[in-house]
């Protein structure tokens, strides 16, 4: 029973997982597991231990928003850098096809001139030598 403790020291109330001491009463009480905060009627969240005797719950929620707040701002950083980099990704490889497409076909192009090219030689030659 954590009341048993109650006008003793936080560590010894705290030896018990169940108990929660309260340092403004300095009671020793069983925590409330029904609920996830002590309410405030039983002890003011400043004087609430649990676990440790140097860690108060006021402290303990700051500081677990405020690492939960940065890690969903790093999470929502790198899901930006990641959709970014992968519409200037598909930017590059779309400029790269329209790219390559207009060299083909200049290729196209310049493969037909010369077939002309070679098709008018050829005819020049067969009506110099009368083969046509």
């Amino acid at each position: 029973d954590c009341r048993q403790y109650t006008n003793r020291s936080c560590e010894e109330c705290l030896k018990n997982v169940t108990c929660l001491w309260c340092a403004s009463s300095r009671r020793c009480m069983e925590y409330p597991v029904r609920r996830i905060l002590p309410p405030a009627d039983l002890c003011e969240l400043r004087s609430a231990r649990w676990g440790v005797c140097w860690v108060n719950f006021e402290a303990l929620i700051i500081a677990m928003s405020v690492v939960g707040g940065t890690l969903l701002i790093m999470l929502g950083v790198c899901c930006c850098c990641c959709c970014c980099k992968k519409k200037s990704k598909k930017q590059v490889l779309e400029g790269d096809d329209e790219r390559a497409a207009r060299e083909r076909e200049k290729r196209r192009v310049r493969q037909e001139e010369r077939r002309a090219e070679m098709k008018s030689r050829h005819d020049e030659i067969r009506r110099k030598y009368g083969t046509v």
